[in-house]
């Protein structure tokens, strides 16, 4: 069956939409849904460990989120920096985009400055800041990159990073994994379950809206990773993969598209797993609950299918779970 962009949207009450994590984090919620037996178990993080199979394998992204987002004068003036040439030149989103025109050059500080040296297509602006970006100057006014549905909130930018994370380059967290606190990582370990770690750095492409009402004419931004010759091996050994967020899915099944088995790699991957994939390597999912019309949807709903997908979101609402990048997790076995 063909799906549209409208079959992904359903109506969230906005009190459901977390402005904060758990406390402690692997407090959430945790909705365990078997799709063997269709059957929906309501539970919570800290008990993972009594859902994951005992032989599977955590593949967790261990990618670090970066303070990429430049706030000048209260915030009437920002720098969403994408990545960076050199230490003077940056691929950015700006705001006010007005005041961001070609050629011209913005004071935002008695010592910062910005020229806008190109504008593309989508209206990414080419920057090229006085002084180097890796100066001190800059500390001041760099803050976390908070989804726009979270309020900015820098007391927490601690709980925006997972406990593993140690590879800078996200623009955003790897939100499945924010669940996990060390001891419960040991816990899960000492019962025999193994992990394993990739490195993927979330770009905004992976959560920029869907455009097109017939959902095969999207273009999904290409993001960058890594995976490890240890790694590798882990994976060829492993006889089960639960993937740990939809961005380690995206290194999983990349891998596998392109041979038949896990080999060391650093490339980027532009895959949009939408329902009618066919899944290589993940046998389970850990993930959070994604806004309506994302591709992060599509991609849950290619793993459970679209049916199941949309009777465990009604499920999530009418149970209160909470949502987004700081709510409530599922297992998806």
């Amino acid at each position: 069956m063909n799906y549209t962009l409208s079959d992904f949207d359903y109506d969230l009450p906005e009190k459901l939409i977390a402005q904060q994590p758990a406390q402690p984090r692997d407090h959430a919620r945790l909705l365990v849904y078997d799709r063997s037996t269709g059957t929906i178990t309501d539970a919570v993080f800290y008990n993972l460990r009594n859902y994951l199979p005992g032989d599977t394998t955590l593949v967790l992204n261990n990618s670090k989120v970066e303070k990429c987002r430049l706030l000048f004068e209260d915030g009437k003036k920002e720098i969403f920096i994408l990545d960076a040439a050199n230490d003077t030149t940056v691929r950015a989103l700006v705001r006010p985009g007005k005041k961001f025109q070609k050629g011209r050059t913005l004071s935002l500080t008695d010592r910062i400055s910005a020229t806008v040296v190109d504008i593309d297509k989508e209206g990414i602006r080419t920057l090229r800041l006085r002084p180097p970006l890796n100066e001190e100057v800059y500390d001041h006014y760099k803050y976390t990159p908070f989804p726009p549905y979270i309020e900015q909130d820098e007391s927490l930018s601690e709980e925006y990073q997972t406990v593993y994370a140690r590879d800078s380059g996200s623009k955003a967290a790897p939100t499945a994994g924010l669940h996990f606190t060390d001891e419960l990582l040991s816990e899960i370990q000492d019962s025999g379950i193994l992990k394993a770690e990739v490195t993927l750095h979330v770009g905004l492409g992976t959560f920029a809206p869907v455009k097109t009402e017939t959902i095969e004419e999207h273009t999904m931004h290409s993001e960058w990773f890594r995976l490890t010759p240890k790694t590798a091996r882990q994976l060829n050994q492993a006889d089960h993969l639960t993937a740990v967020g939809t961005t380690s899915v995206r290194v999983l099944e990349t891998c596998l598209q392109q041979n038949d088995r896990f080999t060391p790699t650093a490339m980027d991957t532009d895959i949009f797993i939408r329902p009618g994939y066919s899944f290589k390597a993940v046998d389970a999912l850990i993930t959070n609950f994604h806004l309506p019309k994302s591709t992060l949807l599509m991609l849950v709903a290619a793993f459970t299918g679209f049916e199941e997908m949309r009777h465990i979101y009604q499920h999530a609402i009418d149970e209160q779970y909470r949502f987004y990048s700081f709510g409530d997790a599922m297992l998806i076995l």
